[in-house]
């Protein structure tokens, strides 16, 4: 039986499809293929797409099903690595930001939730008002539903759903929130106008993004400064902007929200706990994750380059008066209607 939190008026979500659709239109062929099915009119069918506006949806589904292929490519992947840094994660020290505009009993979209951390505590906040955590990876939807189930969560929901082409009805959110999500995007303005599509008029966005060319640390270390570089060049190869945090407020606009409210803030690294758990995450992430597998894949490190950057985060953790910074940029505004 349905929760008397998911009523059909205020969540539509509650029944919807939790079929994952595939983002494609992010590289240039796909984008010349959407574009030349719709001007001959190769598109059968009338219906659009559950959630969507217009035939560039409908024509990048259709294009997802014959492929079978994701476009946008995740720098980091799911490796348990990078999943123990995204499971640290809390409204309380990667939204603060929002937390005062949030009132409880409003419906919010959690967009790349990740294992769910962030989403759960802004259940926590807006309960009884009902929350959906949405990521593509049906295996990490599957796990935070596992971590966080209904029966102790009966506000709080998690599904598989391409940000490009979300299920949901038109203006169906108060909130939608979007963590470390943009910066991996070939297409952050399609995203974000996919977002102002299901916030009701006068709903609010809330992003913040890391920019990497911000960071900074010490010790210098000329293997951390190779790190640096190899990242920039693999999200360069994936079509994406590591440095996302700058242009925030800029593809926030051109997707059409308003009233723009831009910040920012830090992640500091520098007790020696913090300095352990920093290290040592990101020296089993440059040998292990995605990370690693694409920089052979892309020949911009060799095996032995990976195994250089770990020992230079180990010893960035070890040395005295060691320090990381992570800067980000968060936006908030609204959806005009």
């Amino acid at each position: 039986m349905r929760s008397s939190y998911y009523p059909t008026s205020s969540c539509s979500w509650a029944d919807s499809s939790s079929a994952r659709r595939s983002s494609l239109e992010g590289h240039a062929w796909v984008a010349q293929l959407v574009e030349q099915l719709i001007r001959n009119e190769q598109v059968r069918g009338s219906n659009p797409l559950p959630g969507s506006t217009g035939r560039r949806s409908r024509v990048r589904f259709e294009i997802s099903l014959v492929c079978g292929m994701d476009v946008d490519r995740y720098t980091h992947g799911h490796h348990d690595s990078v999943l123990r840094g995204h499971r640290w994660r809390t409204a309380d020290n990667s939204a603060a930001y929002l937390l005062p505009h949030l009132v409880p009993g409003q419906t919010l979209l959690d967009v790349g939730c990740g294992p769910g951390t962030i989403t759960a505590d802004f259940a926590r906040r807006l309960a009884p008002g009902p929350v959906l955590g949405v990521d593509r990876s049906s295996d990490i939807v599957d796990a935070a539903s596992s971590d966080f189930p209904p029966e102790h969560w009966p506000s709080l929901r998690f599904r598989a759903e391409d940000v490009y082409a979300l299920s949901l009805s038109d203006e169906t959110v108060d909130v939608v929130h979007a963590h470390q999500v943009l910066q991996h995007l070939t297409d952050p303005v399609a995203a974000l106008r996919e977002m102002r599509r299901v916030t009701r008029a006068g709903g609010l966005l809330a992003v913040r993004d890391a920019d990497y060319a911000a960071f900074l640390w010490a010790p210098r270390d000329p293997w951390l400064d190779r790190w640096m570089r190899i990242y920039h060049e693999i999200t360069r190869r994936n079509g994406a902007e590591c440095d996302g945090g700058r242009f925030l407020p800029a593809w926030v606009a051109r997707a059409g929200w308003s009233d723009l409210r831009v910040s920012s803030s830090t992640w500091t690294f520098q007790t020696s706990e913090d300095r352990e758990w920093w290290a040592g995450q990101w020296a089993d992430r440059v040998r292990y994750s995605s990370f690693a597998d694409q920089a052979l894949e892309y020949e911009v490190a060799t095996v032995a380059d990976l195994e250089e950057m770990a020992r230079a985060f180990r010893r960035w953790q070890d040395a005295p008066g060691a320090l990381f910074v992570l800067t980000h940029v968060e936006v908030l505004a609204r959806n005009p209607g």
